[in-house]
């Protein structure tokens, strides 16, 4: 086995799943014996053929491994197929015994196979890439527990997209839950976080609240806030500032300022309350924030920057999850969002998908991109 990672990379767009895995399979030429990892990313056409994708490549390539999901739209190196049929297949040659697939989780009883203890205790670090069924509403939980089982871990991926089914393969083609892959240190990689929002106005706290409706902010209506937090032309019409305004819950003990962005999901124009997507407690922070192009761009750039700071050598491979309401909604057309990856770090071979919410140090973001990069 090698002592470091080397990836090969295909991709392509087809109407038949068949033609585009021959396409990949061109593209990534021959298989070199030692290959033991393949990442799958289809686009949701071809999420009822999974299955038979993942045995077909499985079966052509003579790699054994197999991770991915389905995403409304895939991405590969400088290239993003959106509301297409398309695919991305990325094959690597790991170190030895340097991974483990991560065994499904649906539930809180579940848990790691007895047989990964002495596998565990060969590392003091641990990475997971998970793959999540957005409908799971136990997905926190679930990340929690896996964060735990692992010695000294860190979690990342994100949750599948689709119009329909939202399969998920680690091994075997399955739904419903978590799945994944876990490296331990002899597989070094580095990870970037970059959000796709800034925020529009100072910190403030939760006074009082009801899972997940807040009725008062600092001690004042909580509507009454947001409306002073947004200005004056976004207050008169808060329809217009759906999908635009969304609320910040900054985490505590970040030192990078990071925040997890929640949707604003009803307002009580009587009451005074507003409602978001998450459970929040009396005295948490609130920080309401925008969607912002330009903002985006500029902490795109920031992730990437640090990264390469950070790289000894060109990356050997990589993972990008990025969240479905940024892509061509925040960065343009033309894949500008993968081209930033590859103008800065440079022509190696990735893939990925756009999410429905992303993964990153055990918790559930939105509006974010995590990119994963194996050194």
């Amino acid at each position: 086995m090698p002592e470091s990672a080397t990836f090969l990379l295909g991709h392509t767009q087809s109407e038949d799943w068949n033609n585009a895995a021959q396409q990949c399979q061109q593209q990534i030429g021959n298989v070199p014996p030692e290959a033991n990892i393949g990442f799958l990313y289809v686009t949701d056409a071809f999420a009822d053929r999974l299955q038979a994708i993942a045995d077909h490549l499985r079966d052509k390539t003579g790699v054994a491994h197999w991770v991915g999901t389905v995403g409304i739209s895939i991405c590969a190196t400088g290239k993003e197929y959106s509301q297409v049929s398309a695919m991305a297949v990325m094959i690597g040659c790991l170190p030895d015994d340097s991974f483990r697939i991560l065994p499904f989780y649906n539930r809180a009883a579940d848990n790691l196979p007895a047989g990964w203890d002495d596998w565990l205790k060969q590392s003091e670090s641990h990475v997971a890439v998970l793959h999540g069924d957005p409908a799971n509403g136990n997905l926190p939980q679930l990340l929690e527990q896996i964060d735990a089982s692992l010695p000294g871990g860190f979690l990342l991926g994100g949750l599948s997209s689709s119009h329909g089914a939202h399969p998920q393969i680690a091994d075997g083609v399955l739904d419903g839950g978590l799945s994944g892959i876990v490296f331990n240190a002899r597989q070094p990689i580095l990870t970037g976080l970059t959000q796709g929002c800034t925020p529009i106005a100072v910190k403030r706290t939760i006074s009082h609240c009801d899972n997940n409706v807040i009725n008062r902010i600092d001690d004042r209506p909580a509507l009454d806030v947001l409306k002073e937090d947004i200005g004056e032309i976004l207050a008169r019409d808060l329809n217009r500032a759906a999908g635009y305004i969304f609320a910040g819950l900054p985490i505590r003990e970040s030192d990078t300022g990071d925040y997890l962005v929640r949707n604003l999901v009803g307002v009580d124009s009587e009451g005074g309350r507003i409602a978001i997507g998450d459970i929040v407690m009396p005295g948490q922070p609130i920080q309401f924030c925008r969607r912002d192009g330009k903002t985006a761009w500029e902490d795109m750039q920031r992730m990437l920057d640090e990264l390469a700071g950070r790289l000894s050598s060109p990356p050997k491979g990589g993972l990008y999850f990025s969240c479905l309401g940024r892509g061509k909604s925040l960065f343009g057309e033309d894949s500008a969002e993968l081209e930033m990856i590859r103008n800065t770090l440079g022509d190696f071979p990735l893939v990925g998908f756009f999410a429905n919410g992303e993964i990153s140090n055990q918790r559930l973001y939105g509006y974010t991109g995590v990119l994963t990069l194996f050194t």
